[in-house]
């Protein structure tokens, strides 16, 4: 029986517009009418989907018997130590390990998170870090989802907890090279904004701790974190459009703290120390960012001298420092490259991937006295691969590349990079891959097109395992890479947001319609996906386009755009405000209510939708997502499916647990795979 949420009108009034809302008595989560109505949406959800609970277990057994349980990360050197993460079979969390001088060395392990979880329904470890000495661990663990963190250490002499922790924290954390003072920030309890950052002293009462900075700024965040160097302590401040960092000697952690550059409006800087200088990324007159260097003993911004100038058509995305090169990492036309530059002056180069379209990241690589990067590259066909690079003979070295337990072969698989023209011209890209011996380009292929395109977050192809089980039942998986993310510059983003949000909508809408004409799939199998801002994404599209999709998948959506926006206790709200907007503004309420998906559900027919939520979640409140579904399933005039998951022990991230998540992965793979064997040969097995 479909839930029926009870309606209480409540008036929201602003700028001489009236909206009244009927599920706005949904915030109250001690309400218990409001567990009961998410319980019966549970229920609801387990009863249509029931005749899908064999291919469920089925999909996860599957994806989870690809997954190599007892594996291991690649080992890195740092201060005499090798580290490394690893997995046990059967455990849901990592090892942290470490092991002395030599790989051959006894192993040590630094926490066992499995142990840490056990009797828990959630748990998190965040912000692990050993004193200089390599005395003390202190770890920060969540227990609810809501991302906030209690602060505890371990003696690593004697392998004991010790008797007291820091409750309260964001989980963010780092020690002074002094080891004696470990620095870590905090929340507003209520509106979740790193706002504090605190200095402790290891042994002593953490009601003595001092407060070293607070960010009044409502539109900041701050954080704490040391230079690759360990030479300093940074505290970096900002908000969406504007940086400042206060920096201090790691090793006199109590000498006054300093600011590099204050902050400016619209001026955005990230810093690193190698030498006499700062090395700063920054957007100072250089829309697609550059690299700058600044003296220590003055580093402000008149003082900036170019190394990496801007250019118009490379966004300069991060660096890393060594002793004998800086190593730049860069986008152009949508793909990442690593680009070497000796500090000698001779001649730099960048690698050579191979491939179409792929994902390219500079690694972990803590070691300044070193000729070797560490760098990870996948794409939609290669697993993620760990490899090592000699800067100076230019040798690629594989260390690791993911292991698909029960083989797995490249081969069969076929990705590629096609562009869409979007409403104004502009010209997208979007990437994809299939099975080529389940495709033919002949619109009878499911197909599930994905993306995000907020917060100038890039969206690279990406290798997953468990999407083979889409793949090998016929799906063609596209990720569009609309505006409103990095994909292809600072532009791109800045054309996505605030007034210009529009176009992350209609661009979707134009790769949908381009993978019609080019007959990839048809509109009856044809499926949608987005979580978070990417819910709004979807949101958004079938309030616009309903007709275009059979079903959408819309996870942790950011739907109530308005309301929430207007509420300042809500966390993150202020410090969106230069994303979206702020609807005290008149002009961004109007714009922003005339996407918002709460607020423009129609009386029309909408596909087939699945939702997913979590109770706990810190970014987007639980009741966005349920009240949406409570009003599309009064509103709208048709028998599509219409299902909400929410998960009562977890937040925004869904499951804790490496397998526990594949279980709502699962759902989510059955609901579409339901709904495409109804229109194709793909069976529910």
């Amino acid at each position: 029986m479909k839930p029926e949420a009870k309606k209480i009108p409540e008036i929201l009034e602003k700028h001489g517009h009236r909206r009244v809302d009927p599920y706005y008595w949904m915030r109250d989560r001690e309400n218990p009418e409001v567990i009961q109505y998410l319980e019966a949406e549970n229920t609801y959800l387990k009863e249509q989907m029931k005749d899908s609970e064999e291919l469920q277990e089925s999909l996860f057994q599957e994806m989870k018997s690809r997954i190599k349980e007892d594996d291991q990360s690649v080992p890195y050197f740092k201060k005499g130590y090798f580290w490394y993460i690893r997995y046990q079979k059967g455990g849901e969390y990592p090892i942290y390990c470490r092991k002395k001088g030599s790989l051959d060395s006894e192993e040590e392990i630094l926490l066992n998170v499995n142990e840490i979880a056990k009797g828990k329904s959630y748990c998190q470890v965040s912000g692990m870090a050993v004193s200089h000495n390599q005395e003390y661990l202190a770890y920060a663990v969540d227990e609810v989802g809501r991302r906030i963190y209690t602060i505890f250490f371990k003696d690593l002499k004697t392998g004991k907890v010790l008797t007291y922790s820091i409750p309260n924290t964001t989980g963010n954390l780092t020690w002074a090279a002094d080891d004696v003072h470990l620095f870590y920030s905090r929340q507003d309890e209520k509106t979740l904004r790193s706002y504090q950052i605190y200095q402790h002293i290891i042994h002593s009462k953490p009601e003595l701790d001092q407060l070293i900075y607070q960010e009044d700024d409502e539109e900041f965040t701050c954080h704490i974190h040391k230079t690759k160097s360990e030479a300093f302590l940074f505290i970096h401040s900002e908000s969406t459009i504007s940086s400042e960092i206060r920096f201090v000697d790691a090793n006199n952690p109590k000498k006054e703290w300093k600011i590099l550059q204050k902050r400016i409006p619209h001026l955005e800087y990230a810093a690193d120390h190698y030498g006499d200088h700062f090395w700063i990324r920054t957007n100072h007159q250089a829309q697609n960012f550059k690299v700058v260097k600044a003296p220590i003993d003055n580093p402000s911004l008149e003082n900036w001298e170019d190394f990496i100038p801007h250019r118009e058509e490379v966004l300069v995305e991060d660096f890393d420092l060594f002793a004998d090169f800086f190593v730049s990492q860069e986008r152009s036309n949508g793909l990442t490259q690593l680009m070497i530059q000796p500090w000698d002056g001779s001649p730099g180069h960048s690698l050579d991937f191979g491939e179409e379209t792929y994902t390219a990241w500079i690694g972990h690589n803590p070691e300044f006295e070193t000729e070797y990067l560490r760098f990870g590259f996948n794409s939609l066909i290669t697993p993620a691969s760990t490899y090592d690079y000699h800067m100076v003979t230019r040798e690629k070295k594989l260390l690791k590349q993911q292991e698909i337990v029960g083989g797995y072969d490249s081969s069969e698989y076929e990705s590629a990079r096609i562009w869409a023209k979007a409403e104004d011209e502009t010209m997208v890209p979007i990437s994809l891959v299939y099975k080529k011996s389940r495709f033919e380009a002949n619109g009878k292929n499911p197909l599930l097109l994905y993306a995000y395109g907020s917060y100038g977050f890039s969206l690279d192809a990406y290798f997953s395992s468990n999407r083979l089980s889409l793949l090998d039942r016929g799906f063609v998986f596209a990720i569009a890479h609309v505006r409103g993310g990095e994909d292809l510059g600072r532009k791109w983003y800045e054309d996505g947001k605030l007034l210009m949000k529009r176009n992350t909508f209609t661009d979707f809408i134009s790769c949908a319609n381009h993978l019609l004409e080019q007959k990839f799939t048809a509109t009856d199998r044809l499926y949608a996906m987005g979580g978070s801002a990417g819910g709004l994404l979807i949101g958004a599209v079938i309030n616009m386009r309903p007709d275009l999709f059979d079903g959408v998948i819309a996870a942790v959506p950011f739907v109530d755009v308005v309301t929430t926006m207007l509420d300042e206790s809500i966390p993150l709200t202020t410090g969106e405000y230069q994303e979206w907007g702020n609807p005290n503004n008149p002009e961004y309420y109007h714009y922003m209510l005339s996407y918002s998906p709460y607020d423009q559900v129609q009386p029309q027919v909408y596909p087939n939708i699945l939702v997913t939520s979590g109770l706990h979640d810190s970014q987007v409140q639980y009741w966005e997502p349920t009240k949406w579904v409570a009003k599309l399933r009064d509103t709208k005039t048709d028998q599509n499916l219409l299902l909400l998951h929410t998960n009562m022990e977890a937040g925004h991230g869904g499951a804790s647990g490496r397998f526990q998540a594949l279980k709502e992965l699962a759902l989510e793979y059955a609901f579409l795979l339901k709904l495409a064997s109804k229109k194709t040969e793909i069976g529910l097995k």
